[in-house]
């Protein structure tokens, strides 16, 4: 498989800082920029479109933590991480709010929906107003989830900078590959849940 962090000039770690890789990102772009090639044979027109098609993935990847994360574990591992359903217990408490805010919006949007009446209306979106305020605060909750373990994986960064060399046998015997998994999964479910709180939230600003 390709390694993205190799292929942008990266060194294999969980946290990268955004703005860095996107002025890296930009600056590789103009170089590798397919229209630079126009005027080469098709062969080389062919491979220079592939090389720039998989660095815009490689970029898509390393921007986004799932992603990233899944792909080091990958790398690091041969595998990427089990599609795992159970939810981590240290988020029970937030699915439940989350799952509950979510049936109350979506209650309210199917009686708007339903309702003729110019007063139900009224009532209907002051309530919306009400359950949006809410849906807010929990947006802020999951933002502040979301920030902790991005400092989590500032601080996983020391591992992999003290690590042996790629392709090193006890690499993989060092790296804290189950924590950083952890992390993956906590990742993938807080991101979930953030879009289908933005998803109600914008409904019901309609």
């Amino acid at each position: 498989m390709t390694d993205y962090f190799a292929l942008l000039n990266e060194p294999r770690r969980p946290w990268i800082d955004p703005g860095a890789l996107k002025s890296k990102f930009i600056a590789l772009s103009s170089e590798l920029h397919p229209d630079r090639a126009h005027q080469r044979p098709e062969i080389e027109r062919t491979a220079a479109n592939q090389r720039y098609t998989e660095f815009n993935a490689a970029y898509t990847c390393l921007c986004d933590p799932k992603e990233r994360l899944a792909h080091l574990l990958q790398l690091e591992r041969g595998s990427r991480p089990e599609d795992v359903q159970t939810i981590p217990a240290a988020t029970v408490d937030l699915f439940t709010e989350v799952s509950q805010a979510c049936r109350e919006a979506d209650a309210l949007l199917t009686r708007r929906a339903q309702n003729a009446s110019p007063l139900l209306k009224v009532q209907s979106f002051e309530k919306g107003a009400e359950l949006a305020d809410g849906l807010r605060m929990l947006q802020d909750k999951l933002r502040a989830k979301l920030d902790h373990l991005d400092a989590q994986l500032r601080n996983l960064n020391m591992a992999w900078e003290s690590a042996p060399a790629v392709g090193s046998p006890s690499r993989a015997h060092v790296l804290p590959c189950s924590r950083l998994e952890q992390i993956y999964r906590d990742i993938s479910y807080l991101t979930r849940w953030t879009q289908q709180i933005h998803q109600r939230f914008v409904q019901l600003s309609l």
